[in-house]
């Protein structure tokens, strides 16, 4: 520790956002970087406590501590080495990730100004970048096994690099035109530019990892030719809402909206039949969480006339504590993103009853207000009307209520799956702590 009262003497300082009214219009990401004098002087905030709860909080075992202090002593090459040491890919954790290291951090619990750990890891790998700390791995001594990874989602690509730098040769396929997974095609550019992404592939591929794109997984016998498989396809299903009038046109899965919108950036081009846009529409969001959240913000930079936001569940409590997750753990408190600060209406206890539409096309949505009661025989509570039904106007209604767990068949002993596709839909740092943790197995399994 630089200074061992820096937690007492400096206060919690964000980068915060763009304004409102500038970020609105673009697509560019909405984060804002501090000074390196700022962000050293965050993360001196840093106590290392005997018992680093943020490590024990973070699916890959971070060692915020360590790298903190590296970082606050100005050294940055140091903590750009403790920091990739436990993550493979800190410029998207460091964009997108939740944080869960923050919510246990000590100084959470003391004061609810947890040291900035998800901003500084992110000023530390793009310092490494720009600084050019980061060379490809040369001369990798080569096993002479192959291993084929499907899927190059933030678990497939995890697995991928673990796996090519203990030797191995690696080919990933990928059903897309491009790498990323959901880091490309689920989440907006104004949360993580796809510049990011095509940077870190293309450091994968100097280090001998090759892609194989456009390529649809229907069987395991493709990869015959193969010492062993990884599948990492994720979460292809959303979730459905099997109500009257589901067939209108206008009513689409978020993912729909979201992909298409990121192809466009790309410089894709969609014909006015197959275009998605919220331009001078009315639009509801079905579902609460961070996807229906970045559908609210691209709705707001296509142009929508009104966004408004429904939740089956109840309203979360207002934060920072909550009484069912107590400190270190994860507090379920309402979350207000950057694209719900930008306008919308939210409610909760919201159910679907019916689309209604004209013409073949949506024009609004029936819904009732529902409350959740005890069961008696135990189980998920049951659900009751509190209120009479309503209709609210859209002419663009957006599916965001998550996605199925993927099942699978029985797979040859040289199959591993991993990520969301092994464990349902979660966190990118859950998905690369599990890529990470697959190719151990793997590892383990090729070397008897």
């Amino acid at each position: 520790m630089g200074n061992i009262k820096a937690f007492l003497e400096i206060g919690r300082q964000e980068a915060g956002y763009r304004p409102i009214h500038d970020r609105i219009h673009d697509f560019g990401e909405v984060e804002q970087t501090l000074s390196t004098r700022e962000r050293r002087a965050q993360a001196s905030r840093c106590m290392d406590c005997g018992v680093p709860f943020c490590h024990w909080a973070c699916p890959l075992g971070n060692k915020a501590p360590e790298w903190n202090e590296a970082l606050s002593n100005g050294d940055w090459e140091r903590a750009y080495y403790l920091l990739t040491a436990t993550n493979p890919f800190p410029e998207f954790t460091g964009r997108i990730c939740p944080a869960l290291c923050e919510k246990a951090c000590v100084l959470n619990r003391f004061n609810h100004e947890p040291t900035t750990n998800r901003e500084d890891e992110c000023a530390i790998i793009e310092m490494a970048f720009q600084e050019g700390f980061i060379i490809p791995h040369a001369n990798i001594e080569r096993k002479g096994k192959r291993v084929a990874v499907i899927g190059a989602g933030p678990a497939g690509l995890a697995a991928a690099n673990a796996l090519n730098l203990r030797g191995y040769g690696v080919t990933v396929f990928e059903k897309n035109e491009a790498a990323g997974g959901l880091l490309r095609y689920g989440i907006p550019n104004f949360k993580l530019n796809k510049a990011v992404i095509d940077r870190r592939i293309k450091l994968l591929e100097q280090e001998g990892i090759v892609f194989q794109y456009n390529h649809e997984f229907s069987d395991i016998s493709q990869y015959a030719d193969y010492d062993a498989v990884v599948i990492a396809t994720g979460t292809p299903t959303a979730r459905n809402l099997n109500a009257p009038g589901r067939e209108l046109k206008g009513v689409h899965y978020a993912l729909e909206l979201l992909s298409q919108q990121n192809r466009v950036l790309a410089g894709m081009e969609f014909d006015k039949d197959s275009r998605i846009t919220a331009k001078g529409k009315d639009v509801l969001v079905i579902g609460g969480g961070d996807t229906g959240s970045d559908c609210i913000g691209t709705a707001h930079r296509q142009g929508a006339l009104s966004i408004t936001q429904i939740e089956i569940m109840p309203r979360p409590v207002d934060g920072p504590d909550d009484p069912q997750n107590p400190w270190p753990n994860w507090p379920r408190t309402l979350k207000t993103t950057s694209s719900h600060k930008e306008g919308c209406t939210r409610r909760w206890n919201i159910n679907t009853l019916e689309f209604l539409g004209e013409y073949g096309s949506v024009t609004g949505v029936r819904i009732q207000p529902i409350d959740w009661k005890p069961n008696p025989e135990g189980g998920r509570p049951l659900m009751v009307e509190a209120g009479e039904p309503e209709t609210i106007k859209a002419e663009l209604v957006l599916l965001a209520m998550g996605f199925l767990k993927p099942e699978h068949p029985e797979y040859p002993e040289n199959v591993f799956i991993c990520g969301d596709a092994a464990n349902g839909a979660s966190l990118v740092v859950r998905a690369l702590a599990s890529g990470i943790h697959t190719a151990t197995t793997v590892d383990q399994y090729l070397s008897k």
